[in-house]
């Protein structure tokens, strides 16, 4: 079995944290570059990333994410948050940067531009901002490989009121949403969970061959 595999059989949501025990800054700039490094679509990264370091936010978000200790005792707590009526400006931005990056001129790219505008900015705004909240999924998906490598115990949620998360970070005024959180440290030895055999379908359930 590879590593990898390993790794993910090791992973678990953790229900229990020790707080006592604290992430690197050297594991937690590769977790942010892991989060950076995400599929996204059209490479467009449609939403931000909140690291939630200041102790009475994460008291307030406590009560926002009905009670689940992790959010108080992980050592890091991260709130995904998508952009609202993502549109022309950032797909622009977006454009910029490729040009930028790559070194080529702006002009060059501008068929793709447009196409972009077209697929994306004719959306109703409601079907926008479930499309940018799907994005944040794929860079959770990252964020949750990368810290299992690292033998970070991380703890992915939905349970949680976004009004309430806006409302206490002042996602509103930015023009964001929260649409995922994450937890992540070290698991407390006394969390029993950890000690829960994996269920997952088995691969005649789960797989179907065309």
């Amino acid at each position: 079995m590879s590593t990898f595999l390993e790794n993910q059989n090791w992973r678990y949501a953790t229900k229990k944290f020790d707080a006592t025990k604290k992430i690197t800054t050297e594991d937690l700039s590769t977790l942010k570059e892991a989060i950076r490094l995400s599929a996204s679509s059209y490479g467009l990264q449609p939403y931000k990333i909140l690291i939630v370091e200041n102790p009475e936010l994460r008291a307030q978000l406590l009560g926002a994410a009905y009670g689940q200790s992790q959010v108080v005792d992980a050592s890091h707590l991260i709130v995904f948050a998508n952009e609202i009526n993502f549109g022309e400006e950032g797909i622009v931005n977006f454009g910029k940067n490729i040009s930028e990056t790559r070194e080529i001129p702006l002009e060059s790219i501008q068929g793709y531009v447009e196409y972009m505008k077209s697929n994306i900015v004719s959306l109703p705004e409601e079907t926008r901002n479930i499309w940018s909240a799907k994005q944040t999924y794929l860079a959770l998906g990252n964020l949750l490989n990368v810290a299992a490598e690292l033998k970070i115990d991380a703890t992915p949620m939905e349970g949680f009121v976004p009004s309430q998360v806006n409302e206490i970070l002042g996602l509103d005024k930015l023009g964001l949403n929260a649409s995922l959180i994450a937890t992540l440290g070290y698991r407390h030895e006394e969390d029993a969970t950890q000690h829960y055999k994996k269920v997952r379908k088995s691969n005649e359930d789960l797989f179907i061959t065309l």
